[in-house]
């Protein structure tokens, strides 16, 4: 159960618990793909949320975005800034059946739920509606950004917004609408597990977070992979609906960034990189060269 917690976190974020003490590799977690014509794209594996202290990024990092045309990111960031659309998007995570929270989870989540929700100021009314998967989200919010972790500095958002301000080219890989859905679609039950776990680790999550972020910046493949895929694979449905599934739906527009020669750099969770069903994983066995910078 703590596993399927650490999943949730690493869908949603993917900022899960690391491996302690994660070691420098003299690289990065980004990795150049290259086709035999010598066309070349970045891939960068983002965290979702950061905090000030990891800025500026590592040279090498800058250097391939600034000799990059096009950035490719999950989702179009101005989809998620634009309130009407994100209303539209999150109606999906939504109960609108006229039942409420309280009637969906069993009487002993929903009390920690309250406990939780008050704990962090929250409103009990604001979540009244909500399904199980979007408290979990809600509730772990609050917990991040107290710790200076925000959205707004996050990597992908880094990215955007230099893209913007330069007249970069933006392409994303999937909308926000489908991206939601992959967590609407789990089984009731799974949900409620899911709102279980990440209550019991919300206490724990800000350490594993900082952890993360050393090990990314380390680009430590290895720490990051062992816990978000152990995670994820012993959730079957987990691992296929937020991380197979959308990297073998990506892979074929990658490919198009390749044959067109658009020079793409690929921004994407840092959990979609690693792993035998990891982008770098899938681009090899098509025979495309893939090399960690």
């Amino acid at each position: 159960m703590q596993r399927q917690a650490a999943a949730l976190c690493a869908a949603v974020l993917l900022l899960v618990t690391a491996a302690a003490g994660a070691q420098p590799t003299g690289k990065h977690f980004m990795w150049k793909v290259e086709d035999k014509y010598g066309a070349s794209a970045f891939l960068l594996g983002s965290l979702h949320v950061l905090t000030q202290d990891w800025y500026p990024l590592a040279p090498a990092i800058n250097k391939a975005f600034d000799a990059s045309e096009t950035l490719v990111e999950e989702v179009d960031i101005e989809e998620t800034s634009d309130p009407m659309m994100m209303m539209a998007a999150l109606s999906k995570a939504m109960l609108t059946d006229g039942r409420t929270l309280d009637q969906v989870v069993s009487a002993e989540t929903y009390a920690e739920v309250k406990r939780r929700a008050e704990k962090v100021g929250l409103p009990l009314v604001a979540i009244q509606r909500m399904k199980p998967w979007l408290v979990a989200i809600t509730l772990m919010a609050p917990t991040l950004q107290a710790a200076g972790f925000k959205p707004e500095l996050g990597v992908d958002r880094h990215f955007f917004d230099r893209a913007k301000a330069v007249g970069m080219k933006t392409r994303a890989l999937e909308t926000l609408t489908y991206q939601l859905e992959r967590f609407d679609q789990l089984s009731p039950k799974l949900q409620e597990e899911l709102l279980k776990t990440t209550m019991e680790d919300l206490d724990t999550e800000v350490k594993g977070v900082k952890e993360m972020a050393q090990a990314w910046s380390f680009g430590n493949v290895a720490a990051i992979e062992k816990l978000t895929l152990t995670a994820l694979q012993e959730t079957p449905e987990l691992y296929q609906r937020l991380l197979v599934e959308r990297n073998h739906n990506w892979v074929p527009q990658i490919e198009s960034c390749l044959k067109e020669n658009a020079r793409c750099f690929v921004v994407v969770g840092a959990a979609h990189l690693v792993g035998p069903d990891g982008l770098p994983a899938l681009l090899t066995k098509k025979g495309y060269k893939v090399v960690q910078q």
